[in-house]
């Protein structure tokens, strides 16, 4: 992680957020934005490995600002960090194409923990967030039980589909995982593309959760 976007628009959470940030990630490059408006400007001026979004920004949705990120940086990794833990905003968070949920109300420790579970390629969620997601998979699960078998013998992965999604999954960006491969950015794309087709997801912490579920990839 080299450069980080964080959106708040209280000052005081978004200095803490700041904070939070550089202890899970020290030297992290920060760019600060109070407005919906603001972040859209930051997104056209640089890169970013990393945004911090809140949902309720004074000019804008922070689930569409999540969505424009993956838009404009499929690359990088949105990490909502909200007061609400109801699934009317979590779950249209992570379709946008969040890559994580954590909730303020933690202290800073737990939350720098979960950042830093990116490097391992897991999702950072807060644990109420966590047993809502699993709860959400467990009632799809018994909401499609007549079907869960012909779904696991239709969805096959290939080799290089699933060894791409495990290095997604873990924060590499296309680019990385490309020159790992030695492959072009577009196979990789396309691979990707592919993987979440056949899972029937949208965001890179979907298709994690969902292939590590079918136990189509290793943990």
């Amino acid at each position: 992680m080299k450069s980080a976007l964080i959106v708040e628009d209280i000052p005081d959470i978004r200095a803490w957020l700041a904070q939070v940030a550089q202890e899970a990630f020290p030297g992290l490059q920060l760019v600060q934005a109070s407005r919906f408006s603001e972040a859209v400007t930051a997104l056209a001026t640089q890169p970013f490995d990393l945004a911090l979004v809140d949902l309720g920004l004074p000019d804008g949705s922070g689930i569409e600002l999540v969505r424009l990120l993956q838009d404009r940086q499929p690359e990088a990794l949105a990490v909502v960090v909200s007061i609400y833990d109801d699934d009317e905003h979590l779950f249209p968070a992570l379709q946008a194409g969040a890559f994580g949920y954590l909730l303020k109300e933690q202290p800073r420790e737990q939350l720098v923990a979960q950042l830093l579970r990116i490097t391992h390629g897991e999702p950072p969620l807060s644990p109420p967030i966590a047993r809502r997601v699993l709860g959400h998979f467990a009632g799809e699960a018994n909401r499609r039980a007549a079907l869960a078998q012909q779904l696991d013998d239709e969805v096959r992965l290939t080799e290089r589909e699933a060894e791409m999604l495990q290095r997604a999954a873990k924060g590499y960006t296309l680019a990385e995982i490309a020159q790992q491969l030695g492959v072009t950015r577009n196979t990789v794309a396309a691979h990707i593309k592919n993987v979440y087709r056949k899972l029937n997801v949208t965001s890179r912490a979907e298709a994690a959760l969902e292939a590590a579920r079918r136990g189509l990839v290793r943990p």
